[in-house]
């Protein structure tokens, strides 16, 4: 196992700058192979936006690539397949995130197409309606679909009053506001070299790399560059709330029924995953798998999962299952979650779910963007840069008592939220 911790990416053997104007860079480097994989965020997700301009941070951030001051969208494309690269940009509530790979000789072409994609994006005109009619399709086909439509319903009523409340891709009449002019604000606003973080991975030497990212992101400046508002304060519910949403001639039911979480950087992290993953995650999803699923054949699917971020997390139970079993499902979900609150997890169960945890990490780390994931995650949530080096001691470290009291912090079963959607 110490031949393992070493070949973990740790403080030794990772490099971490910080450029002139502000960015980030992580780099390691990894000679077995000939490519490198390239990841990063800036904080300009969908937190930045008002309730009207609603899918606002989306539609930007899924426009960078579709034109720039210096190519169109086809010349774009064009360069990145004749080298065999890929560049991808999305974003989330709190961040645009960008992700690529490319052969070693071909990185300076995936950082010029990246720099100009987040510094000189045009929108132009035609193709911002292309994408706005692909992204109503997509709102038309969310309204339909059971799941999609639990977890929103589940989401404002968890975090009411919260930036996590709302859906990142918007509403249709929120998506048909957005206009051109809007587009540019938000990037003029929000865009910027503050904030923003880039990992590197694979066969070059990481001062190279830092180097550069220097020559081609270091000038970036702005200004303008608007600061990331606070996150409010988030408050249990008082007492147990349900909701259905109803879409008649379906054939399923999707639930989801949780409750609010830890965040990443919270304590009570570990010992709650490792919780979860007993509850509803490992074997066969878990005790609720077990329980809902397989024991009673009520549902076409079951499990937990516990969604932990830089703000609160939700913990959440979800499930599929026939519309006449609906209120057997949660009824049976209920019981699992007071057994869980009420008793924890077994010697056994936990010795299982720590052997998963810390045999799955070098599986996680075996390729370049899989380091430069967790790589990022780490300067993310602030883990230290001998994060996974300490992991194993940490599994371990959670004892079922840790476990009980996690779940008593966060799972009281008189205040659930439980979202339903199906005829």
């Amino acid at each position: 196992m110490e031949k393992l911790k070493q070949s973990l990416p740790g403080p030794e053997d990772i490099f971490r700058a910080t450029l002139s104007n502000g960015i980030v860079v992580l780099a390691r480097a990894n000679f077995n192979s000939p490519s490198i994989s390239m990841g990063g965020y800036l904080p300009a997700g969908s937190i930045f936006e008002s309730d009207e301009k609603l899918g606002l941070a989306d539609f930007v951030s899924s426009s960078l690539m579709r034109g720039t001051q210096t190519r169109t969208f086809d010349a774009i494309y064009n360069e990145l397949e004749s080298v065999g690269a890929s560049l991808g940009i999305d974003s989330n509530v709190h961040n645009v995130n960008f992700g690529g790979r490319a052969l070693v000789e071909d990185f300076p072409l995936l950082l010029t197409l990246l720099s100009e994609s987040l510094r000189t994006p045009t929108f132009p005109k035609k193709e911002i309606e292309t994408l706005r009619m692909h992204m109503l399709t997509g709102l038309a086909l969310r309204e339909q679909d059971t799941a999609d439509m639990a977890a929103l319903a589940f989401d404002r009523m968890l975090f009411k009053g919260h930036p996590y409340s709302r859906p990142g891709d918007g509403f249709v009449e929120t998506i048909m506001s957005i206009t051109r002019k809007d587009m540019k604000e938000f990037h003029h606003r929000c865009f910027g070299p503050k904030g923003m973080v880039i990992s590197v991975v694979g066969a070059i030497e990481p001062q190279k790399a830092a180097d550069a990212i220097e020559h081609i992101l270091g000038g970036w400046q702005s200004a303008g560059q608007t600061l990331p508002p606070l996150l409010p304060k988030t408050k249990p519910v008082r007492k147990t709330v349900r909701h259905h949403h109803s879409l008649p001639g379906k054939s399923q039911s999707d639930l989801v029924i949780g409750m609010l979480g830890p965040s990443r950087k919270d304590p009570e992290y570990f010992p709650a995953s490792l919780g979860n993953s007993i509850l509803g995650q490992f074997g066969m999803m878990g005790r609720i798998g077990d329980v809902v699923r397989e024991k009673s054949g009520l549902a076409y699917y079951a499990s937990s999962n516990l969604s932990a971020g830089t703000g609160p997390g939700s913990w959440e139970v979800s499930a599929g299952v026939n519309p006449r079993n609906l209120d057997r499902a949660i009824d049976l979900i209920e019981k699992e979650l007071r057994r869980f609150v009420k008793n924890g997890v077994t010697k056994d169960e936990l010795a299982d779910s720590q052997a998963n945890y810390v045999g799955r990490l070098p599986l996680s780390l075996e390729s370049n963007s899989g380091v430069a994931g967790a790589i990022l995650n780490m300067e993310r949530y602030h883990l230290g840069l001998d994060y996974y080096q300490r992991y194993e001691s940490m599994v371990y470290a959670v004892t079922r008592a840790d476990v009980l009291e996690a779940a008593r912090k966060y799972i009281d079963p008189e205040r659930l939220v439980i979202s339903t959607a199906g005829p």
